[in-house]
C-alpha cells in the first residue's frame, strides 16, 4: 500500500512539474504577445502618432488605463501596453511600440507578472530584464528618458510584495546613479501607513486599478512627467557596461537558474 502511495505521489509531482515546465514555455514566449503588437502596427499604419511626445507602455495595468490622455493633459501621450506583458517581453517589442515614435519620455510599468513559481523569474531576472530594456531604449534615443514606475503592492499577490519589493530598491539604486532613469515610487502612496493597499484602489481581482487608483497614479505621475517636459534633454549614461559579441544580454529567465518547485 505505501510502495503504491508512493509511486502515485512520484507521478502526480511528474505531472505538476511537466505541466509547469509547459506553463511557463508559453507565459515567456516572446510570440505570447505577436497579436497586440501587430494591433498597434496596424493602428499606426492607418494614423501615424506624432513624434516625440511621452510613450506609456508595459503591462495590463497601463493596456487598462483608459483615462490616460485625459488624464495627463496637456502632455501628449500615447498607451502602448499590452497583455501580461514580463520584462522580456518589453525588450523584444520595445522596437516595435517605443522607438518608432522617438519619444521624449517612456513611462514603462512591468514586473508585476514576472515573479512567480510559474515564470521561473526571481529579482535578478527582472533588474537584468530592466537594464536590457534601457540599453535598447538608449542605444537607439539617448536623449529619452526612462520613469520605471514602481511595482505596485496588490491584495491578489501581496504573498509577492517581499520579493517586488527588494527588486523596486535594486531599480531604483540604478536610477540614482544613471541619468535618463528616473524611478517614480508608487508603492508608498499606495501602501499609506497601511501593510496592504485599500481594497478602493483596485477592481474587483484584487490586482487591477480601479478609478480610485488610476487617480492616485494621477496625482503621482503627472507631476513628475510635467517637470520632465519642462527640462532639457541629455544623453543618457551607459546603464550597464558594454557586452562583448560573443557575450549578448539575455532577457528571461537565467539557463543557471534550476527550476523552481513548489515544496
Amino acid at each position: 500500500m505505501l510502495k503504491q502511495l508512493a509511486t502515485g505521489l512520484a507521478v502526480l509531482e511528474l505531472a505538476r512539474d511537466t505541466v509547469t515546465a509547459q506553463l511557463r514555455d508559453v507565459i515567456n514566449s516572446p510570440r505570447l504577445w505577436e497579436h497586440e503588437i501587430a494591433r498597434y502596427e496596424r493602428a499606426d499604419q492607418r494614423d501615424r502618432p506624432p513624434r516625440g511626445g511621452i510613450v506609456f507602455t508595459g503591462s495590463s495595468t497601463i493596456k487598462f488605463w483608459k483615462t490616460l490622455e485625459v488624464d495627463m493633459a496637456p502632455l501628449p501621450v500615447l498607451n502602448r501596453g499590452f497583455g501580461g506583458a514580463h520584462l522580456a517581453h518589453m525588450c523584444r517589442f520595445a522596437p516595435r511600440i517605443v522607438l518608432p515614435y522617438e519619444p521624449a519620455d517612456v513611462v514603462l510599468y512591468c514586473g508585476d507578472n514576472d515573479l512567480g513559481a510559474w515564470t521561473g523569474k526571481d529579482s535578478d531576472t527582472i533588474v537584468r530584464d530592466f537594464e536590457r530594456f534601457a540599453e535598447i531604449v538608449h542605444g537607439a534615443l539617448p536623449e529619452t528618458r526612462i520613469h520605471f514606475v514602481s511595482i505596485k503592492p496588490s491584495r491578489l499577490r501581496r504573498s509577492q510584495w517581499p520579493e517586488q519589493k527588494r527588486t523596486n530598491e535594486r531599480i531604483a539604486i540604478i536610477a540614482e546613479t544613471h541619468d535618463g532613469v528616473e524611478y517614480v515610487d508608487i508603492a508608498a502612496p499606495m501602501l499609506g501607513a497601511a501593510s496592504t493597499p485599500s481594497r478602493d484602489l483596485f477592481a474587483w481581482d484584487g490586482l487591477h486599478l480601479s478609478g480610485a487608483g488610476y487617480a492616485l497614479w494621477t496625482s503621482v505621475l503627472r507631476p513628475v512627467l510635467l517637470q520632465a517636459s519642462q527640462r532639457g534633454r541629455a544623453p543618457a549614461q551607459p546603464i550597464a557596461a558594454p557586452r562583448s559579441p560573443a557575450s549578448p544580454a539575455r532577457c528571461g529567465p537565467s539557463p543557471h537558474r534550476p527550476a523552481i518547485r513548489n515544496e
